[in-house]
């Protein structure tokens, strides 16, 4: 757990709210959101531009379909956990024979000494946090890649080349501090631009390390 006196939410961040408030962020609420349980809501940071004291963040249903993005109040942070501090010694022993998450014990062991600032988000990354078990033998492995600095596509090729032996499909969301992509495709030959995702737009870009906050429109 991180203080929340010392440490600003970040984007895939998993955080737990003491009252479980999340507010519109301008769609409807749909009516799942309503059997929520109204304190200790574990709610996930999204990729959007929020307000003065509130963060945007996501809220998981019962099922895949169930997403709903709205905005937290800060103060009723309780609790935050990064990608990078959740790790399989989380999981229920009898879940780690699940794909995705026999993947993650597999990178986890060949990056044991890997300085790169990674983690698992998704189905996976919920579970671990939260223990709600939510992950299924179909479940995919999401990562994410956190890079404040440029690395080139030869770096990302041996990157994808390395996380995708994992003995299942992951996909690896790479940020940077103003917007995320594929490292898959920025990864493949012959790409010379990739969807950039930013808070209120996606582009094309070159060189995502370029975007600046000025270029997302909405």
């Amino acid at each position: 757990m991180l203080p929340t006196d010392q440490y600003s939410p970040r984007i895939h961040d998993l955080l737990l709210l003491r009252a479980g408030i999340v507010s519109s962020a301008g769609v409807a609420k749909p009516a799942w959101v309503s059997y929520s349980p109204a304190s200790n809501l574990w709610v996930v940071v999204r990729r959007a531009i929020a307000p003065d004291g509130l963060v945007a963040v996501g809220i998981r249903g019962i099922n895949r379909q169930q997403r709903w993005g709205g905005f937290a109040d800060v103060a009723d942070v309780k609790e935050r956990l990064r990608p990078s501090q959740l790790s399989l010694h989380m999981a229920s022993r009898t879940r780690i024979v699940l794909p995705a998450l026999a993947a993650l014990v597999w990178l986890e062991e060949q990056l044991d000494k890997s300085e790169l600032d990674w983690g698992p988000v998704g189905s996976v990354g919920f579970e671990l946090a939260t223990g709600q078990q939510v992950v299924t033998a179909t479940s995919d492995l999401d990562l994410v890649l956190f890079t404040p600095t440029r690395f080139t596509r030869d770096t990302a090729r041996d990157l994808w080349s390395f996380m995708s032996a994992a003995p299942s499909k992951v996909d690896v969301r790479v940020e940077t501090p103003y917007c995320g992509f594929s490292l898959e495709e920025y990864a493949r030959e012959g790409t010379e631009q990739v969807l950039v995702r930013l808070p209120a737009s996606r582009i094309l870009a070159e060189d995502p390390w370029a975007i600046s906050v000025s270029e997302d429109k909405e």
